[in-house]
Order: C-alpha cells, then structure tokens, then sequence
C-alpha cells in the first residue's frame, strides 16, 4: 500500500512552498522592505514625472529626461530647505542628544523631582514620594532607555539600505508600466486579465494617494511642530519638533509617539509651560484627525476607524514600525481586491441566470 497518492503529494508540496516562500521573505525581508519603499517613492513622483514629460519642452516624450528633472528639482528643494533651517535644527539635536544622559541620569536618580519640585513649589512630602518612586522603579526607567537606545542604533546601521530607495525608485518610474503590462500580456484568459488590469489600476491610485496625503500631513505637522515649540521657547523645540513631524508620517503609532517625545523632553528639561505645550498637542490632534486627514484623505480609502486601527495593531506586531505604516495600504488592498471580486461575480450572475 502506497503512503503518499498522488493528492496527498500535491498537498505536501503546495505546503512545501508556501513554506519556502514564508522562509524565502523573512530572509529577505531587508530588500523587500527597500523594494516596497521605493515602489513608494515611485508613486510619490510619478504625478511629476508624467507632468514634466507631457509639457515641458525639454523632456517632452522623454520619460528619462523627465525623470532626471524631477530628481534635480527635488534634490534642490531638500538642499534649500537644510540650508534655511537645517543648521538650527542639527545644532539642537547635537545638543540634545549630549544632555540625554544626563537627563536620564536625573530621572533615574530621582533628582528631576527635586529640581522640578523646588522650582514649582511642591511640598517636601510630594517630592520625597516622586523620588522614591523614580528611584523604586530604576530597573524599569534603565531597561526602556536601553530598549530605545538599542533600537535607534539598529536603525542606524540599517539607514545605509535608505540610500538604495531613491536609485530603485527611477527604474520603477521608467519601466514599472511596462513591466505590469508584460504581466498582463502573460494572462490568456480575457476575464483574468480585465480583473488584474482594473485592480492595479485601483491599486496604483489608492497607493499614490495615500503617500501623498500621508506626505502632506507630516509636513503640516512638521511645520506647526517647529514653529510653534520655537515660537514657546522650548528647549530643544525645533528639533524634537522635526523628529514628531517626521513620525507623522507613520499612521496612528507616530503622532503618539512623537507627542510622547515632546512632553518627555519638556518634563526633562523642567520646561515651565508644559501645560500650554499639552494643550497645543491636543488641539493640532483634533486639527489633524477631524479636520485635515478627512479633507485630504476623505472616504478614498473606506476604512472603518475600527479597522484601521486593528490593522494597525497587527501590522506593529507583524512587523515593527514598517508593518504599521503598511498595515493601513495592506488593509485598503484587501479591500479593492474583495469589492472587484464582487463585481466580477455580480456580471457573471445574469449569465447563470440566463443559462
């Protein structure tokens, strides 16, 4: 008696796969990161690109001119904008970054209770006990320090992969069509091939609206940020107010993040107006969640909060800081693929019905 027929073999094999592709994308998991980061940064530009060549002289009809041109014109506007607040605000952040110790120091010592204590006129009962506290709970302050400081020098030695995103980026804009149009071409079945050809249609808009708007509300943040922490005299305001802006970028995780980032660094620093600084926080949250995001992303991606949400929650778990900024275009995704598969079967019905 044989053990293994012919299904089961297929079985197994099918199995086989799924597990070698699953090992093959955990391996590579680096590369396929920068890969799907720069397909982003393609979509970022193409409106530009196909701007440049359908109407400026140079580069009319010459899709690679018009890709150089954009790349010049982006490369100028990020050197004119290092040039005008760049040097503020690499200064603050050298600063910072050489006061962190000792600010951890304080806190994990229970001596910021005293100084901010003394400087506010708590009681000596209440600064005894939020030193005691600090002090009860070193371990925990020490261990979070090393978990943040681990993670920022592991994203440090991974910044270099970042250089290959632009490069990838100007082979996606030149020949990306055509490569999923030779796709295409491969389907011979006439109903397949109008599916994929619609759904990476829907796909390629919903994803170059996304990281778009995502684009544009980081740099909305990132300007209230800058200006307003500078406006208030806080200390290390422009630069603690460029990292929260830059977190923007990452759904639901990094506006919380980087609020958390300016209040710890505010508290550290014994700022005075550390209310009026909360208060700013939560009003440009309302700002930003029921009146900006709604206007410049409005129902284009249909998703539930609800939903949002859990996919976020699964995207952190799945992947760290890159599953959650792409848990939401996943989710949305998911969504295209199911509501065109429901139309495929809705104008198959009457042909049923008919035979």
């Amino acid at each position: 008696m044989d053990f293994f027929d012919q299904r089961t073999a297929s079985a197994l094999a099918t199995i086989l796969l799924f597990v070698a592709v699953g090992a093959f994308i955990y391996g590579a998991r680096r590369i396929l990161i920068v890969f799907l980061l720069a397909i982003f940064f393609a979509y970022l530009l193409e409106p530009l690109v196909s701007r440049f060549e359908g109407w400026v002289r140079v580069s009319r009809g010459s899709r690679g001119l018009a890709i150089l041109e954009v790349y010049v014109i982006f490369c100028v506007a990020i050197a004119l904008a290092f040039l005008l607040v760049g040097p503020h605000i690499v200064g603050q952040a050298r600063n910072l970054a050489g006061a962190l110790p000792a600010l951890f120091q304080n806190v994990s010592s229970g001596q910021i209770a005293l100084q901010i204590g003394s400087k506010r006129g708590w009681s000596d009962a209440t600064q005894l006990r939020l030193q005691q506290f600090l002090v009860g709970h070193r371990d925990l302050i020490l261990h979070w320090v090393g978990t943040a400081g681990a993670r920022v020098a592991e994203f440090a030695q991974n910044a270099i992969w970042f250089a290959l995103i632009p490069i990838l980026a100007v082979f996606f804009l030149k020949d990306g069509r055509r490569f999923i149009d030779k796709l295409l071409e491969m389907i011979e079945r006439r109903r397949q091939r109008r599916f994929l050809t619609d759904l990476t249609d829907d796909l390629s808009e919903m994803l170059a609206h996304y990281i778009r708007m995502q684009l544009i509300l980081a740099g909305l943040s990132l300007t209230a940020y800058i200006g307003v922490l500078s406006a208030l005299r806080m200390p290390y305001g422009a630069a603690v107010g460029a990292i929260a802006g830059v977190l923007e970028f990452i759904p639901v995780v990094g506006p919380l993040v980087g609020a958390i980032a300016i209040l710890g660094v505010a508290f550290l620093t014994n700022y005075h107006h550390l209310l009026v600084v909360a208060l700013f926080l939560g009003a440009w949250r309302i700002v930003q969640d029921y009146v900006t995001t709604p206007r410049l992303i409005g129902q284009r991606l249909q998703l539930h909060p609800l939903a949002v949400i859990f996919a976020v929650l699964v995207g952190g778990e799945i992947g760290g800081v890159i599953g959650v900024y792409l848990s939401i275009p996943v989710a949305a995704t998911l969504r295209i693929v199911w509501r065109r598969w429901q139309r495929i079967q809705a104008s198959d019905q009457p042909n049923v019905k008919a035979a």
